[in-house]
């Protein structure tokens, strides 16, 4: 296993720049995730790292080692894509172990590594299949077992689960997470889908337009998102975001653009009148009878909880509840926001207060 620093790595097709200086420092054995919206630069700075994308500024060092002009095949790493680009000609087998063919394995090592990597992904008895036999679980654990088999220092994962339906994503998460677990090697892996970033990753990388928004672990940015960007991209269902203003006559409370108002911790020391975003997840809001009165629009029960979208003025908050309630549209209800748990945001440039 090895770490991987990114140094102030920029890259332009022509006068387009799309990605922006971007630091990142991966330590030995790290599960590290990019994630963010489509068209964020998570794929492209992956590609980078593989060397399959020309660096247009900055360093990428794997092992210590900068590999800016280093082949692909040189660099000692492995990549999963999000096609899993087997050979539809060859056995299981046989695609797991053609990258030590290639370079001319003795026959017993190649057969002994696709065996190991066979018996960690749960492929023995399908080794003598072809990709055509075989379900779409299992051709992904195919493609992670050619990538297994090369003992590398970093694996590369762009996407690997989008190709997948919703129950087997889940297992495939729990399957690579045990997988590093196991062979404790770096990973680098880029996804869109947030909840994959925060069940798997030991750290976060949040990107947008090419920057990076935040680096931490998965705990902190739910806890401690350090912008707007952040606070809605983390957590799901997203954090509640509303626009208003700090009332502090008495009371200190939050007045929100659309008239509704909302609690804030005792001794809040934003001053008053600053046009600020108030963000409360849903979870930490809880039904109580000394709460604000809100007017219930939609009622979604998904079984584990049942979430609620209420009015409160002419803005709309999202409740979560960990329980079956019997909620109609246009009932009445009180919510009282913890006010332990209230992030307040600068609206015009959306950074953490």
């Amino acid at each position: 296993m090895a770490s991987v620093d990114v140094r102030k790595v920029r890259k332009s097709y022509g006068h387009v720049e799309v990605l922006h200086g971007v630091d990142i420092d991966i330590q030995e054995g790290e599960f590290v995730i990019l994630v963010g919206p489509s068209g964020c630069g998570k794929s492209t700075l992956l590609r980078m790292i593989a060397g399959l994308e020309e660096i247009s500024g900055g360093e990428v060092a794997i092992g210590g080692k900068v590999v800016n002009d280093v082949a692909p095949k040189l660099r000692d790493i492995a990549m999963v894509f999000q096609s899993y680009a087997l050979y539809p000609h060859m056995t299981v087998e046989a695609n797991m172990g053609f990258s030590l063919r290639l370079a001319k394995a003795p026959k017993d090592e190649i057969k002994r590594r696709v065996g190991e990597a066979a018996q960690i992904l749960g492929l023995e008895k399908l080794l003598d299949r072809y990709p055509r036999n075989l379900s779409g679980g299992q051709r992904q654990r195919v493609a992670m077992g050619r990538a297994i088999v090369r003992q590398p220092q970093v694996f590369l994962f762009d996407e690997p689960l989008s190709n997948l339906d919703a129950k087997l994503r889940v297992q495939m998460r729990s399957e690579i997470k045990q997988l590093h677990q196991r062979l404790k090697t770096t990973i680098v892996y880029v996804t869109h889908d947030q909840i994959e970033a925060m069940t798997m990753a030991d750290r976060i990388v949040v990107m947008r337009d090419g920057h990076v928004e935040q680096f931490g672990t998965p705990l902190e940015l739910y806890a401690t998102p350090r912008n707007v960007f952040v606070a809605g991209f983390i957590g799901s269902p997203g954090m509640n975001l509303i626009e208003g203003r700090i009332n502090q006559d008495g009371q200190p409370e939050f007045v929100a653009n659309g008239g509704g108002r909302l609690p804030l911790p005792p001794g809040c020391a934003v001053e008053p009148g600053r046009k600020v975003i108030y963000g409360i997840r849903p979870e930490h809001i809880a039904l109580d009878d000394a709460g604000v009165d809100v007017e219930v629009v939609v009622v979604e029960p998904t079984g584990a909880e049942t979430q609620i979208i209420c009015r409160i003025g002419e803005d709309d908050i999202m409740v979560a509840q960990r329980e079956w309630l019997t909620v109609d549209a246009h009932d009445r209800l009180t919510i009282k926001p913890d006010i332990d748990k209230i992030h307040l945001f600068d609206a015009e440039t959306g950074e953490r207060i």
